[in-house]
């Protein structure tokens, strides 16, 4: 298993609409996330910045990322939500969410 974090800004002027689609994420969404053996995702909030972290449980990250990305209805729900954020200085190009380097882990 593999741990992913990343942050982006969430834009103010969207916080109310941001926080009301997560309160009821598509079910298609989160069975393509499944699919693509993403366990435990959550995105924590402190003011206007938004931390996500997921455990990854396959072998090829990168071809299940492409599978995300590439199906439709997640398309259509990053339509909804790519606006409400806004993307952090050195994020990845192509990237919405800047990753996080893990620097400590507690394993027991």
């Amino acid at each position: 298993m593999e741990r992913y974090a990343s942050c982006v800004r969430l834009r103010p002027e969207y916080r109310e609409r941001y926080l009301e689609l997560h309160a009821q994420v598509w079910p298609e969404v989160e069975s393509m996330l499944a699919a693509a053996n993403i366990r435990n995702y959550t995105i924590f909030m402190r003011g206007d910045m938004l931390f996500s972290y997921y455990e990854y449980v396959g072998t090829d990250h990168a071809a299940d990322q492409a599978r995300i990305r590439a199906d439709p209805a997640t398309q259509r729900w990053w339509q909804l939500t790519d606006p409400c954020q806004e993307r952090l200085p050195g994020t990845p190009e192509g990237e919405q969410w800047a990753p996080l380097t893990e620097v400590w882990h507690l394993s027991r």
